[in-house]
């Protein structure tokens, strides 16, 4: 089935651009309008006139985008979700996006299809947020969930810019000067905002940043290790490390047992991102949690309320994570 995004890959335009034409929510020149309806009879694009036509009629269903296919963390989100979704009476049809905007935005044209009352995100780093401008073109109600770019919806997710000074401090304190940072996938607002963090923490700490200790765009383990060892491999290697989320924890741990590195007492490691197995590891890992179960309930009861009443300013909120000490940063 050809899908909008199909359509702007044909008409050589934004997809935000094709829903404009399709909704006739923006004036749109002559010649991309006939560009895009061109493209349309093409590729065989139907709009679901139907699901328009009663977006407003209530099925008690709400769409759940989010990866689940690599990160622990989102199915923790996820079942919190689905948990206070059938407390309020609603039913989840989970979809899972892969962290890829294509994908992202075809599903969240399939929930729409599916007349699902709103929908609950956790947005790509697509360059064109092309699946929120489906939802803003849609008048969709959504809550956006972890990762909060401004974009006029609501949101929740954790604090991460003042967090990761409880970070840097918890090395810091105990001596470090020398601390590398393996942070997540690059342009996720959760990412830029963790990095942004721990440079503020570390100029506050009058340590300075070093760009060769700061590597982003990790969404695996096997990206992570392969960062820390060129770190490991610097003439002044980091003394301290952290994580920016818990795959990136694990691929540190995995480097540091490469270079036959024993924590904390040849390197200290911290990270953001409790897991269930976290505690078991020797020793154990100093880490901020993030409250899943928090956040996954009150995105549920963000959407009921958006549903309830379409219109009003959104709302973001932001809930603090809790530092966890364990031996892994040379202290408990």
């Amino acid at each position: 089935m050809a899908t909008i995004a199909d359509v702007a890959r044909r008409a050589g335009v934004a997809t935000s651009t094709v829903s404009h034409v399709l909704n006739r929510t923006r004036v749109v020149s002559p010649e991309t309008t006939r560009a895009v309806e061109d493209a349309v009879a093409a590729v065989g694009y139907t709009p679901n006139v139907l699901a328009r036509a009663l977006a407003r009629s209530v099925t008690n269903t709400v769409g759940l985008a989010i990866s689940t296919s690599r990160n622990r963390f989102f199915g923790d989100i996820a079942n919190a979700v689905e948990g206070e979704c059938a407390k309020l009476g609603m039913m989840v049809l989970l979809a899972n996006t892969r962290d890829d905007p294509d994908e992202e935005l075809r599903v969240v044209e399939e929930l729409h299809r599916r007349r699902v009352d709103g929908i609950i995100l956790t947005p790509s780093a697509g360059p064109d947020a092309a699946a929120l401008a489906y939802l803003r073109d849609n008048a969709i109600p959504a809550v956006l969930l972890d990762r909060l770019p401004d974009a006029g919806f609501d949101g929740i997710g954790v604090e991460n810019t003042a967090s990761m000074a409880a970070l840097v401090d918890e090395l810091a304190d105990r001596g470090h000067s020398r601390i590398g940072l393996v942070a997540g996938q690059a342009g996720f607002t959760t990412t830029r905002e963790r990095v942004a963090g721990a440079a503020a923490a570390l100029r506050r700490r009058g340590l300075g940043v070093d760009p060769a200790l700061v590597s982003d765009g990790h969404v695996a383990v096997a990206t992570a290790r392969a960062a820390t060892a060129r770190m490991l491999a610097l003439t002044a290697p980091p003394t301290a490390l952290i994580g920016g989320n818990n795959l990136a924890t694990v691929g540190i741990l995995a480097a540091l047992r490469d270079a036959g590195l024993a924590v904390p007492r040849d390197m200290a490691v911290v990270g953001f991102d409790d897991f269930e197995w976290s505690d078991s590891f020797e020793p154990g890992l100093t880490v901020l949690a993030q409250p899943c179960d928090e956040i996954g309930r009150r995105a549920a009861a963000m959407l009921r309320a958006r549903i309830a009443k379409a219109a009003g300013a959104p709302a973001l909120h932001r809930v603090a994570p809790t530092l966890i000490r364990r031996s892994s940063s040379g202290g408990a």
